[in-house]
């Protein structure tokens, strides 16, 4: 029962992390920059993302431009967008595998089927993690240090934005969830003490009626026995 509920818990968390990797990848808000100009035309708030570039104007216009070339991108945002796309792919195909192996369910075959189906599922939500977090983690470390350069204008600054954070958090919700998915599965002494417990209530039964058994031949041979006493005093048998 308790491991059914921690199941609960790591697939709610799993789908949380989920949703929150599949958001920051399609937030253009990877890293802001704000300038404040004296025009009125003058942008307030730049933001680029995985696949855009997005700018807010002071008069509330805000107008977007596709990243088209993908070779002409530097390599951490390349890397970015391919490592986030696996981790959609593989949290999704976790979440497959967690509905069957889900204890609280009917579907997904035998308890020992379940299990490798958990344990599947938890690596997939591990492996998902961490290419959720290694984008994370070098996208910020080139936006600090291209920050920190003195050599960089400060219009030309940019600082991380609210898709880093939630990409933070995302691989977190997933690595909590594939590591209790694992942790969920049943352990080798756990198995061996259930197929003990299996195979004496199998035999259980077998036992009885074998002792059954043994009792009529007993009380036949006895009746047999008395049957044919002989009498001597008759001269015959009983």
């Amino acid at each position: 029962m308790a491991s059914s509920a921690m199941q609960i818990l790591a697939f709610a968390l799993a789908l949380l992390g989920v949703l929150g990797a599949t958001v920051a990848t399609l937030l253009p808000n990877w890293k802001v920059s704000a300038d404040v100009g004296s025009n009125i035309m003058t942008a307030i708030s730049q933001m680029q993302g995985l696949w855009m570039d997005c700018t807010w104007y002071s008069t509330g216009v805000f107008s977007c431009t596709l990243k088209y070339s993908v070779l002409s991108l530097p390599a951490y945002l390349q890397t970015a967008r391919t490592t986030m796309v696996l981790s959609c792919m593989m949290a999704c195909l976790g979440l497959c595998l967690a509905a069957l192996g889900l204890k609280c369910t009917r579907w997904g075959g035998s308890h020992r089927a379940k299990g490798h189906a958990a344990i599947g599922a938890g690596g997939c939500f591990i492996l998902a993690g961490i290419l959720c977090l290694v984008p994370a983690s070098w996208f910020t470390n080139e936006v600090i240090t291209t920050f920190l350069d003195s050599n960089v204008p400060e219009s030309s600054k940019y600082e991380p934005g609210g898709a880093v954070y939630v990409t933070f958090v995302s691989a977190g919700l997933l690595l909590a969830g594939g590591v209790i998915f694992c942790l969920s599965c049943p352990g080798k002494r756990e198995g061996q003490l259930d197929y003990t417990s299996t195979s004496t209530s199998t035999t259980f039964p077998d036992k009885l009626l074998q002792q059954q058994i043994n009792q009529e031949q007993i009380q036949c041979h006895k009746n047999a026995h008395v049957q044919h006493k002989y009498c001597i005093s008759c001269d015959k048998f009983l």
